[in-house]
């Protein structure tokens, strides 16, 4: 499992979590990679974090689920690398249902963090129905409120062109940074739509240049996965 890689703009660690508090989104595996023994991942995850030099002043921390499920150490290992490799800028995922802990992370680090949430897409009936997502906001504005940037899920069977072009206008309207993820199938029965996913990447290559948009053709597109 490759867990640090370098972006253009940032560091990248993905570190071992517990398991995600809802596990039930009907297209996610990412769940294998939680463990429930903390020493373990406290020892991987100090391991990984020795990697971050602080060359790009920014760092993006994943996990397979919100930064809220990292054991307490680890959180605190984080913290001493933001410091001593001078990090200037934090990028964290956490789902919807930690939306209103979210503050007590930024008081933790005392750095700007840009907090990440897979909404998948605005579409509620998709996102809530058939993702299984557990994200029950009506409006993008609502995300906002909490969040900084989406990561939005490009290719699935039952996703129309419309969704998507709605899904990427919003994302563009009420967020300056966002990820699109083209979906990559895996162990659960969900399925790719190949003719959705090449119209999307005809119509869409623009973003790939976009500045502060992550356009993700792979899952592994980041340097970090497996």
């Amino acid at each position: 499992m490759k867990r640090y890689s370098i972006l253009e703009n940032r560091e990248i660690v993905l570190l071992k979590s517990r398991p995600c508090f809802w596990r039930k989104c009907t297209f996610c595996d990412y769940i294998m990679d939680n463990s429930t023994n903390v020493e373990e991942m406290n020892q991987i995850n100090h391991k990984i974090l020795k990697k971050v030099t602080g060359c790009k002043e920014a760092l993006e921390v994943i996990n397979s689920g919100s930064c809220f499920e990292m054991p307490k150490e680890t959180l605190k290992a984080i913290k001493d690398v933001v410091t001593a490799k001078n990090i200037k800028k934090l990028y964290l995922e956490s789902h919807w249902v930690y939306r209103h802990r979210l503050a007590d992370i930024r008081s933790f680090f005392e750095i700007p963090i840009v907090f990440k949430i897979g909404v998948e897409t605005f579409d509620y009936d998709f996102r809530n129905i058939t993702l299984n997502k557990n994200a029950h906001f009506k409006h993008p504005s609502e995300v906002k409120e909490h969040f900084d940037s989406v990561c939005l899920l490009v290719g699935i069977q039952g996703q129309t062109k419309e969704m998507i072009r709605k899904d990427i206008e919003l994302l563009l309207r009420y967020f300056e940074y966002g990820t699109i993820n083209i979906f990559t199938e895996n162990s659960t029965p969900v399925k790719r739509d190949e003719a959705l996913i090449e119209w999307f990447l005809n119509e869409y290559q623009h973003l790939k240049d976009h500045p502060t948009i992550d356009m993700l053709v792979e899952n592994t597109d980041f340097g970090v996965g497996d």
